[in-house]
């Protein structure tokens, strides 16, 4: 009986042991919940160099300050987040501090990640180890001096880093604040929308008032009159997001990877929320005043116009809604800084194809085709033309934006 009784003990040590692994194994609905997180947050985008190998890390993202990788989120346990431990993990995105203690660059967000709740974080994390493990380390920042040390993060994180989560707003609906939450907190569209200072932070004041990243200007996301959502409603806003384009507008470059990669694959409640949140943004910082183009430059792009656009967006810019988009009222093109408009013209572009919106549409890139002083002419007279009114662009914009 003395023998059998150590046994006993050591099998139902066993049984326990084994009964306490299974109940804190995240379910499949929390697994779900933190999948949907990580596509809200486009993380497979960033963290994604080679398709072949999802959030293995090592794509190089650009900044004004030279590039930065990004990091390998797959549970490897030596190049990886396999070795991490659940307070490691909230402490990176709620704090922006890696397990070693050093200090993140902004370029991931943080800043945002901060406003996530813990059980949100914990399903991210519960997600992100059901990924194949991938051995991968992702080469170091190649900042320009002094920011190659991380060091100085530190204090950037002092002047402009308020780490809290999100407090809901008692005054507004469940849905209003479930997209504050989604549009501040995992979707992080202030990285883009949001102006930054000089030091990469963004300016508070001017939240969601547009931003230039790297050649594209991503516009205007509050009520401003001419270059922002005012005269969108909830569901263009909605539409845009679920396919890439609306009667308004069409997603490309950047924005059209988040629709792929992110917004088509959210949820229809989640992409409501975050329409009603956006379409109750009061108009930020006023539109500035612009001084009407000389004649002679809209004349001479009215003549570019009608000889090499009017096939696809017809003499009054109305083009093919879902396929062409129409130029009137186009808030993208009277962005007051016309860096889109001018890739699109010297590179053309490619309609995003969704489930939503299959049909696909294309514009032929100009670079070669049309000098700077045409490209400038011709870009004036649409910011400028059906109502339209924006800075006019000079060709030094033109040769800025080919490279020169």
């Amino acid at each position: 009986m003395r023998a059998i009784l150590p046994i006993l003990f050591l099998c139902t040590a066993f049984i326990c042991g084994d009964a306490r692994a299974q109940s804190s194994a995240p379910s499949a609905e929390t697994i779900a919940h933190g999948k949907a997180l990580v596509e809200a947050g486009d993380c497979g985008s960033c963290h994604t160099a080679d398709p072949s190998k999802p959030f293995a890390g090592g794509k190089r993202i650009d900044t004004p300050f030279g590039a930065i990788y990004s990091a390998n989120l797959t549970p490897d346990k030596d190049t990886g987040i396999g070795l991490w431990s659940d307070q490691d993990f909230r402490r990176a995105l709620r704090e922006g501090i890696a397990p070693n203690g050093s200090r993140y660059y902004p370029a991931f967000p943080y800043p945002y990640f901060t406003k996530l709740t813990r059980d949100d974080i914990q399903a991210i994390r519960d997600y992100l180890a059901t990924q194949t493990p991938v051995h991968n380390s992702p080469p170091p920042p190649a900042l320009r001096w002094p920011l190659n040390y991380r060091v100085l993060m530190r204090g950037w994180d002092w002047l402009f880093f308020k780490p809290g989560i999100l407090v809901p707003d008692q005054q507004k609906s469940t849905e209003w604040n479930r997209g504050r939450y989604l549009v501040e907190g995992p979707g992080h569209c202030g990285a883009c929308h949001t102006p930054k200072n000089v030091f990469g932070a963004d300016r508070h004041s001017r939240a969601l008032g547009g931003g230039l990243v790297q050649d594209q200007f991503a516009p205007r996301l509050d009520a401003a009159e001419r270059s922002g959502l005012k005269s969108w409603s909830a569901d263009d806003i909605a539409e845009y997001l679920q396919s890439g384009r609306n009667g308004r507008s069409h997603a490309n470059g950047l924005m059209a990877e988040v629709v792929l990669n992110s917004t088509s694959l959210m949820s229809d409640a989640d992409i409501q929320a975050i329409a009603v949140y956006l379409k109750e943004l009061p108009p930020g910082e006023r539109e500035p005043n612009v001084l009407p183009p000389p004649e002679t430059q809209m004349a001479d792009g009215q003549k570019v116009y009608r000889s090499a656009c009017v096939a696809c967006h017809e003499i009054d810019g109305s083009g093919a809604p879902k396929i062409y988009p129409p130029l009137p009222g186009n808030a993208n093109l009277q962005s007051a800084i016309a860096a889109s408009t001018l890739r699109i013209i010297l590179q053309g572009a490619q309609t995003l194809t969704t489930p939503r919106a299959p049909n696909p549409g294309s514009m032929p890139a100009y670079a070669d085709k049309l000098a700077d002083q045409e490209i400038a002419d011709v870009a004036t007279y649409i910011r400028n033309s059906w109502g339209n009114s924006a800075s006019a662009v000079t060709a030094a914009q033109v040769a800025k934006a080919r490279g020169k």
